[in-house]
């Protein structure tokens, strides 16, 4: 598939190819008598390649290098910068992804680039009761996103309708998981959600990393050979 300068596919980078903005109709003042339409529903739904949709792990540079070492994303590990605090590791562990398994024994992956929890991040980690001093210290360049597919996921995934810790989240596996990802696809839910991979994500199934500037880039061209494209938009604080 082509890419364009940043090193991304063609359709996903909104820099080089912007998406059209819908043309605005005005509305054509008629001499005639009024007519009032009832519109109908349309039943047609777009299609979705389950499959195919991206998934998103995002950490901070520091933890890359372990994740190399480990040739894997592990679940459990101890980060070099630990952007959680003790309460947020506590219900992650605490909370059952699937039976006798906790979320935290799982690989998170989140299903938008625009995900809410990032979104904290880049804004400055203000809530103190979910990340930690590090957190805070951090800016939104100091981070990778490992970006991959449903497909590299594997049988075992569980994803989740909203934050995996949270009390009211429904989580689907099996056949479930097909029509959970349907629902939460191109909608502003899908930025809560999680996929989650049982014990560890093998790295060989990272197929970009995303990170925000050149500097960043030559850093992590330094520590491994794979795909490594700068994308901006991804890194933006939220206005």
């Amino acid at each position: 598939m082509a890419e364009c300068i940043h090193g991304l596919e063609v359709p996903l980078c909104d820099l080089c190819y912007p998406k059209a903005v819908p043309e605005v109709i005005k509305p054509v003042r008629s001499s005639g008598p009024r007519v009032v339409r009832t519109p109908g529903v349309s039943t047609t739904r777009k299609s979705v390649n389950a499959a195919q949709q991206r998934i998103y792990h995002v950490t901070h540079i520091s933890n890359l290098e372990g994740i190399l070492d480990a040739d894997a994303i592990v679940a459990g590990t101890t980060p070099t910068v630990d952007l959680s605090t003790a309460l947020t590791r506590e219900l992650r562990e605490t909370t059952e992804a699937s039976p006798g398994a906790s979320v935290a024994s799982h690989v998170s992956f989140y299903l938008s680039p625009a995900a809410t929890l990032w979104e904290q991040l880049r804004d400055g980690a203000l809530d103190e009761t979910r990340w930690s001093d590090q957190a805070r210290a951090t800016t939104p360049a100091d981070f990778v996103f490992l970006v991959s597919t449903v497909s590299q996921l594997g049988d075992s995934v569980v994803v989740t309708d909203g934050d995996a810790a949270g009390s009211l989240t429904r989580f689907a596996s099996g056949d479930g998981v097909r029509p959970m990802l349907e629902k939460l696809y191109d909608t502003e839910a899908a930025k809560d959600a999680e996929a989650l991979v049982p014990g560890s994500f093998p790295f060989s199934g990272i197929q970009l990393i995303g990170v925000a500037n050149d500097r960043v880039r030559d850093r992590v061209r330094d520590l491994t050979p794979a795909k490594v494209a700068v994308y901006p938009p991804w890194f933006v604080p939220a206005e």
